[in-house]
């Protein structure tokens, strides 16, 4: 199992919904995933708005992908760029960090990880 930004083994993001690139729970990463979604994120309404108007709606169920569609307090394994845009606008999601994959600190601050991290 990798490593989460902590340095200790990943921990599990979130079984219901099931998220991650591999839909195994965990913020994991491979070559074929191109939207790097490797951080474990706590959702809030405003930041479910604010994806849906970026172009990617997180919050409207679609059955055909067995996706139930996310609410607030829901954790989820985002894009690591989306999370990087909600934090430079301001309304960043809280992180659980010992579900975020260590190299999302390729990317954004471990300190500002930090600084939205949730228990």
């Amino acid at each position: 199992m990798p490593k989460n930004v902590l340095g200790t083994e990943i921990e599990l993001c979130c079984g219901n919904p099931m998220t991650g690139f591999y839909r195994d729970g965990y913020c994991r990463t491979g070559q074929s995933d191109y939207g790097v979604h490797i951080v474990c994120a706590e959702m809030t309404d405003e930041f479910l708005e604010f994806s849906k108007n970026a172009g990617n709606d997180l919050s409207t169920p679609r059955p055909e992908y067995d996706f139930p569609g996310l609410v607030a307090g829901d954790r989820w394994c985002l894009c690591v760029s989306r999370w990087k845009e909600a934090l430079e606008a301001g309304i960043a999601p809280k992180v659980f960090l010992a579900g975020t994959h260590m190299s999302a600190i390729e990317f954004v601050s471990i300190e500002d990880l930090k600084d939205h991290s949730v228990t």
